[in-house]
Parts: C-alpha cells; structure tokens; sequence
C-alpha cells in the first residue's frame, strides 16, 4: 500500500464492504468491512464520527484524520485488543486492512518452509516501525510473534514504547531499536547473537520532499474533486481539505534521497551480510517498475530464492518482494 492511503475517498458501505474484501487475504478479519456499531460498542469515542454518508449507509469521513485515528483506534482494541493506540500529529495514520494483509502474506511465506506452525516463536524485525509500530503490533497480537521495531526517529520509537506499555501483553514481544545511522538498515540494528525468522518493512517511495509534497497535493485534489458535486462553489472552497492535516507523514516516513529504487538497492546490499542471521527478508515495493532492477541484483548477489507477492486491496495495488540466502 502506498504510505499516503490512510486517507480514502468516502464510498458507501456496500462499497467499502466490496472494495475491502477484493483481495484481501482469505484470514484477514476485515474481509467483511467494519462493523461500525459493534465498533461504537467498543470503543465509544469513534461515535462522533460515524454518520450516514451521502449514500445513507454509516460510515466515517476519511478526509478528516480524526475519524480516521479514531477508527484505527477501535478496529485495534475491537480485533486484535490493542487498547491506547495513538500516533502524533503528522505521523502516518495506517490502514489496518491493508496492514495486516501483509503479516498474513508473511506468514503464508514462513509456513510454507515449516517455520510458524504452532510455533509462536517466530522472531519478526520490522525495519522503519515509525510511531504507529503497526506491523510489529499486528504480528505479535494476530500471531504472537517476537518482533523487533527499528527506526531513525527516537519521537517515533517513544511513541511505540508508550503504547507498548499500555498493552503489558506486549512488553515481553516487542522491543525497540533506535537506528543511529540513517543511512543504514540493518546494519547497527542486527547483532552478532540475533537471529531472525523474516524481516518487514514499508520503505519511503518518494525521492525528495518535493515529490512527496505534488503526489500529496494530487491526492488531495482528488479527494476534493470526487467530493459531492452538488456542493455550491462557496461550500466546495470551504470544504477543500488540507494536504498537512489529510496526508500524514513525517520526512523518514515518506521520502529518502533517490526515492524508493536506494532504499531498496542499500536494503538488498546489506541483507547480503546478514544471510545467516536473518531466514526471509521481505519489503514493499509500491511502483512496479522498481521490481525489474532490484531482481537482478538478488541474482547478482546470489539469492536463493526470490518471491514477488501481490496484494490488492480494493483498486490499490502493491507487491511484497521477499527473498532469502539460506
């Protein structure tokens, strides 16, 4: 999923129930849309966001990231018992079906090689957590998996530690890492004694501030366009949605110097060195035509295996790339 979809254009249940469900993994529990009252039940505060759409149906306003943090926060107490989540201001917001789709795509990946079955000491690193530390928060809950989260930011990782602790089921399989080095990956995070089962990560796909700011303003110039178009121009300018408070994002979260191709090619290099450490390593790839070269340079390091698997949810469209050197 591309790191800006926390923000979606409102459709009608019935969509959303469809749009949801196309795709999505056979095990994820958000096969079936939300269940708003049963959300409501749980967690009360959502309420004063779910109101009929212009369809009729209940649903929330996913332009406003209120209503979007605030369903985030009931669809993880109300499915995986994740109480006190919470991102700052200007973090990303994700969306937990997609989220979770990818947990369940790596857990397909290890059961088919015998590890995971049964075995709930699976030993997961989630490269770049960021404050949400969804992944790590997901594969512990939905699998009971160890994880390792690791970020650049030390805001971030205080973030995860302070939802970490107030979820003491948690405390015993999630740690925290601070990379120090920005520019590396694994290294600095893996250590001599660690071993992993599978590596995650979300990686930045933009290339520079700038590129991330136009793709952000082209979201947001959708969103208002697909907007009721009964609205009166007074009303269409007065509901105009701000691409700062919409689209979050901090800058380690949305872009990197040379976009997402680097990250993916300093991710791939140094996995190399860490072979023997870590069973799997698995990434997102948002643009397509970054497969191509980063295929050919697991051939030239000499991969044993490599794996593309694609996701869909709904008409978004991503792929997890996963290889290994054992």
């Amino acid at each position: 999923m591309n790191n800006d979809e926390s923000s979606d254009i409102e459709l009608n249940n019935a969509q959303v129930n469809q749009e949801m469900s196309k795709g999505l993994h056979p095990r994820n529990l958000h096969n079936n849309g939300y269940d708003f009252p049963a959300l409501v039940e749980t967690f009360p505060a959502l309420k004063d966001f779910v109101k009929p759409n212009k369809f009729g149906d209940q649903s929330v306003d996913f332009a406003d990231p209120a209503a979007v943090k605030a369903l985030n926060c009931a669809l993880l107490l109300h499915h995986y018992g994740i109480a006190g989540w919470n991102v700052p201001k200007g973090y990303l917001c994700p969306p937990i079906p997609g989220r979770v789709d990818y947990i369940h795509h790596v857990a397909d990946l290890l059961q088919s090689v015998g590890i995971g079955r049964g075995d709930k000491d699976v030993r997961m690193l989630d490269i770049g957590t960021g404050a949400n530390g969804i992944y790590s928060l997901l594969a512990a809950k939905a699998y009971g998996w160890q994880c390792t989260a690791s970020d650049i930011d030390p805001a971030a990782l205080n973030n995860l530690a302070a939802i970490v602790d107030k979820n003491p089921s948690l405390m015993d399989q999630v740690q925290l890492r601070l990379q120090t080095e920005p520019s590396r990956i694994f290294n600095g995070i893996i250590k001599p004694n660690d071993q992993f089962d599978v590596s995650v990560c979300n990686p930045p796909f933009h290339a520079s501030q700038h590129e991330a700011m136009k793709s952000n303003r082209r979201k947001v110039n959708s969103l208002a366009h697909s907007k009721n178009k009964s609205e009166t121009p007074k009303t269409k300018s007065m509901n105009k949605p701000s691409p700062a408070l919409n689209f979050g994002g901090v800058s380690s979260e949305l872009w990197c110097e040379g976009g997402e191709i680097a990250f993916l090619k300093t991710m791939i290099n140094e996995s190399k060195t860490f072979g023997k450490q870590c069973r799997w390593f698995t990434t997102l790839v948002s643009k397509a035509d970054n497969l191509k070269p980063v295929q050919w340079l697991l051939h030239d390091l000499q991969a044993k295996k490599v794996k593309v698997i694609d996701m869909q949810q709904g008409n978004k469209s991503t792929r997890i790339l996963a290889w290994t050197f054992a």
